[in-house]
């Protein structure tokens, strides 16, 4: 494997944990093979590899993309990545204020859902 994926694959289990890249890492066959070094090598090697920002901040701007552009399945993901980037739950609520100025109400309100979920199932496992 290239350095970027070499790279990407650390930060990507720097951010949502071995136990979710793992489960991932099983899951993959074949078909998504060049997906899977795709997102690996750009959005974790290259994307959030970067140090020009904090995770911090791209923990609420990925949020905040996804959220805007209707994408939720992927934001109980990044939920619970905030525990590994140090985004808290007024980080990640304000982020969604912006939301839903600038992308609406509706998507705003259904990415909160998504979160208020998400926070109590982390604080679940907790117990």
């Amino acid at each position: 494997m290239s350095a970027r994926y070499e790279a990407g694959m650390k930060v990507r289990r720097e951010v949502l944990g071995d136990a979710h890249v793992d489960r991932a890492e099983a899951a993959k066959n074949d078909i998504d093979i060049p997906f899977q070094t795709l997102i690996t090598e750009s959005a974790w090697g290259t994307v959030w590899a970067s140090d020009r920002i904090s995770r911090r901040e791209r923990s609420m701007l990925t949020l905040a993309l996804l959220a805007a552009t209707g994408n939720f399945e992927e934001i109980p993901m990044h939920v619970r990545a905030t525990a590994n980037t140090g985004a808290t739950i007024t980080d990640v609520t304000e982020a969604l204020q912006h939301v839903a100025i600038y992308a609406g109400v509706p998507k705003a309100n259904h990415a909160l859902k998504l979160v208020k979920q998400t926070y109590r199932e982390m604080e679940e496992a907790k117990t």
